[in-house]
């Protein structure tokens, strides 16, 4: 004959078995969602760039398998991505070493033994750290922009408004002095020259336009002009 202490027992662990049954269900329903959300999840080790976990689709699309991206490693980036691309992995490793909350860019792939390179846009953002608060694995999410071809219009005006508010915010850096020296530089004015119109000592035009290569992160000359026209100066 049950006791109350046993039928109690009884229906604690019927009511374990049937709990776990639901997550159980309620997992691979979560696991069936991500396999097939149309884009490349994934998350991966920051210092070594190894993939440790992805979804189906991205196994689908680039044409390899979870175990050959975590076996290929960094070199598993190199084989998929357009040569120009390839820093911006590099990039955001190092971004998040400096503790960045998240990457976000645009870059070229192209599928296992294809030639055809794909436009992919993309977040990047930590998603484990170590016991000393370092970013350990980030959390990735790409998305084929071939996809959105169906709002063509939408996908070219917010292109058009992404670089804009990129080039105000890269505006936003220099002082006024220094954006008047880059409108003349852009014009053709060698330092002498800009000197001259502003009415400053050679020296100070100088250190200016040092100061506009740092902020803006370019090496030379050339590479200042070209990035001041992206930004509407000519």
């Amino acid at each position: 004959m049950l006791t109350d202490s046993d039928m109690g027992q009884n229906y604690s662990l019927n009511a374990l078995r049937k709990e776990n049954e639901l997550l159980k269900t309620r997992i691979k329903w979560l696991e069936t969602i991500l396999d097939h959300v149309p884009a490349m999840l994934y998350t991966h080790q920051n210092d070594i760039k190894t993939v440790n976990w992805c979804n189906r689709y991205m196994e689908d699309v680039t044409g390899y398998t979870l175990a050959e991206m975590n076996n290929m490693g960094l070199d598993f980036f190199k084989s998929i991505m357009h040569p120009e691309d390839f820093d911006l992995a590099v990039i955001a490793q190092q971004s998040f070493r400096e503790d960045k909350s998240v990457f976000g860019g645009v870059l070229r792939f192209r599928k296992r033994d294809t030639e055809q390179w794909c436009w992919l846009v993309g977040l990047a953002m930590p998603f484990t750290r170590d016991e000393e608060g370092k970013v350990k694995d980030v959390i990735c999410a790409f998305l084929d922009m071939t996809m959105a071809m169906d709002t063509n219009d939408q996908l070219a005006e917010a292109m058009r408004e992404v670089l804009r508010k990129h080039n105000d915010d890269l505006l936003s850096k220099l002082t006024a002095r220094e954006k008047e020296i880059l409108k003349l530089a852009v014009n053709g004015l060698n330092n002498k020259e800009i000197a001259d119109v502003l009415n400053l000592s050679r020296h100070t035009v100088e250190t200016h336009r040092k100061n506009i290569r740092l902020k803006l992160k370019v090496r030379n000359t050339t590479e200042l002009v070209a990035l001041a026209r992206k930004v509407g100066y000519q």
